[in-house]
């Protein structure tokens, strides 16, 4: 289906629904690696987790992927800044400790 050619809503939207299933399965498998590098990085501080200049790097990389892709780089900056602020957080919870509920993948609550 191209995006180009379509004026139906509906289709525009499963279209939509489509893409969210790739995106989601992507973001269960880079959480996995996340998990892992947490796990790896328990006996370094939690600066090793937040790694500012490794966050930019990233940054950089898939603003530049996005251009190639023929997406807006700034839509791409500020969703992957909002998706590696998650997995920042997730990736504290991992190096801290391990328990059944991190190795579920759920962030302890924000209350």
């Amino acid at each position: 289906m191209d995006a180009n050619d379509s004026s139906d809503l509906v289709e525009i939207r499963q279209a939509i629904d489509m893409l969210d299933g790739h995106i989601v399965a992507l973001i269960a498998e880079r959480e996995k690696w996340v998990q892992r590098a947490g796990q790896v990085k328990r006996d370094q501080d939690e600066d090793a987790v937040r790694a500012p200049a490794r966050v930019e790097a990233v940054i950089a990389r898939v603003r530049a992927l996005g251009v190639s892709a023929g997406a807006s780089p700034e839509v791409v900056e500020r969703t992957y800044r909002a998706l590696i602020a998650a997995f920042v957080d997730l990736e504290l919870v991992v190096h801290a400790r391990e328990d059944s509920s991190v190795r579920r993948g759920e962030l302890p609550s924000s209350s």
